[in-house]
C-alpha cells in the first residue's frame, strides 16, 4: 500500500511575532544557521520513507505562493488550500477525503509544519514502526515523545502495559490528557507510564475515514463531497462551502480520545517542537556565557541571552534571561518567563487595528 504524507502547514506562529507574521508564519521562517526553512526540514526528512509526489500540504489559501516558492518539488495539485481556519480534524479529513480520491486508500503519516528532529534516523526507523503497525485492522497509532521533565505546555499521552503482537515498543493507549499542572506533570513523569502528545499521527485512509463517520459525521460527510469534487471545474466552490461549515475541532478531541484501538511508539529522536523564542537556544548553538546571538550585536557580561538582530546594530550590556528580536518594524525585549504571552502583543495590535504589525 501507498505511503502518503500529510503535512498540517496553517498555523500562525504567534509566539514568534515580530519575525513570524501573518504573511509569513514560523513554518515558512528559518531559525537555524543552515537557512532551511521549518517546513523545508520536515518535507526533506520525509524524503527516505515517501516520494515528494505523494506529500500533500496542508495550508491556508494565503500561503499557496509561499509553499510554491519553498517547495518546488511537491506537484501543485498537492498543495491543499484550506478556505478559512478550522483547527485539525477538518484540515486531516480534508487531507484524507483526497487521498482517498487519488489513491483509493493508503497510509497517512499526519505531521506538523513547524517541529525539529535531532536524530533524523531514529526518526525514520519510528515512523517506519508506525505505518507497519496502522496496516494492522484499523489501527490509529500516534508518535508519543519520551519526556525528560515535567513539561506543563504539552498535552500528555497515558499508556498501559498492553502491547501490539510482535512489536513489543508500541503500547495501547489508555487516554490522552490535556496540559497538566506542575505537580501533576511531575506524577505524570515519575509513573513513566505518560508521553508527550507530539500530534503526529499515522493511519490508512480507510481508518480515519470510518472513525469520522462515526465521531463526526458532518465533517465526514463534507470531506466526501470534497473529496467527488477534487480534479473537477466544481471543487472550489464545493470546498469554499463545505470546509466553511465545518465546526472547528482538533484531531485530539474529535478522534482520538473517542476512538479504539489507538497505539503509541515512544519516540526519542530528539524532538522539538520549537513553540516560542525560548526553543531558539535550545536548537542552536549558544556561546560560553549561554547566548544565541545573530545579527548585528555587541553584548557585555550578557548571560542567557537570546539576540536575534536586524539590520541596526544592538548592543546588550549585563543583561540576563531575556529575549531580544529586532525587525525593521518592531522590537521585542521579552523576559524569558514570559514567552507564552507573547501572542498578547498580537492581540493589543489587533485591538488597535495595527494589523499591518501582524
Amino acid at each position: 500500500m501507498k505511503t502518503t504524507a500529510v503535512i498540517m502547514a496553517g498555523g500562525r506562529g504567534e509566539r514568534f511575532w515580530p519575525k513570524s507574521r501573518n504573511s509569513r508564519p514560523k513554518q515558512f521562517l528559518s531559525l537555524t544557521k543552515d537557512g532551511e526553512t521549518m517546513i523545508q526540514k520536515t518535507v526533506k526528512r520525509l524524503l527516505p520513507l515517501v516520494e515528494a509526489e505523494d506529500i500533500f500540504i496542508v495550508t491556508n489559501s494565503a500561503y499557496i505562493g509561499l509553499v510554491n516558492e519553498q517547495l518546488p518539488d511537491i506537484p501543485k495539485e498537492n498543495i491543499l488550500a484550506e478556505p478559512c481556519a478550522r483547527n485539525t480534524a477538518p484540515c486531516i479529513a480534508f487531507a484524507a477525503a483526497v487521498i482517498g480520491r487519488k489513491y483509493d486508500d493508503a497510509v497517512m503519516l499526519v505531521l506538523p509544519s513547524d517541529h525539529l528532529i535531532g536524530y533524523e534516523e531514529l526518526y525514520t526507523s519510528t515512523l517506519k514502526k508506525a505505518v507497519k503497525l496502522s496496516l494492522e485492522g484499523k489501527n490509529l497509532v500516534t508518535i508519543g515523545i519520551t519526556p525528560d521533565y515535567p513539561e506543563t505546555g504539552y498535552g500528555y499521552i497515558n499508556f498501559g502495559s498492553e502491547t501490539a503482537a510482535d512489536m513489543p515498543d508500541a503500547y495501547k493507549v489508555e487516554r490522552f490528557v490535556e496540559k497538566p499542572d506542575l505537580p501533576t506533570a511531575k506524577e505524570y513523569l515519575a509513573s513513566g507510564k505518560y508521553l508527550w502528545n507530539s500530534g503526529m499521527f499515522v493511519w490508512k485512509v480507510s481508518s480515519i475515514m470510518e472513525n469520522l463517520r462515526t465521531f463526526m459525521p458532518e465533517i465526514y460527510d463534507g470531506a466526501l463531497r470534497i473529496g467527488e469534487a477534487f480534479g473537477t471545474e466544481s471543487f472550489n466552490e464545493v470546498l469554499v462551502r463545505e470546509f466553511t461549515a465545518f465546526k472547528g475541532e482538533s484531531i485530539d478531541f474529535g478522534i482520538m480520545e473517542k476512538a479504539d484501538d489507538i497505539y503509541t511508539i515512544p519516540g526519542s529522536f530528539g524532538w522539538d517542537d520549537v513553540g516560542n523564542w525560548l526553543a531558539v537556544e535550545r536548537i542552536n548553538e549558544v556561546d560560553d556565557s549561554n547566548n544565541y546571538i545573530e545579527g548585528d550585536v555587541i553584548s557585555i557580561g550578557s548571560e542567557r541571552t537570546t539576540i536575534c538582530g536586524g539590520k541596526r546594530l544592538i548592543a546588550a550590556v549585563g543583561v540576563e534571561d531575556i529575549i531580544i528580536v529586532d525587525t525593521d518594524d518592531a522590537l521585542l525585549i521579552c523576559s524569558k518567563n514570559s514567552t507564552q504571552d507573547v501572542k498578547k502583543v498580537i492581540a493589543q495590535l489587533n485591538d488597535q487595528g495595527r494589523t499591518g504589525l501582524v
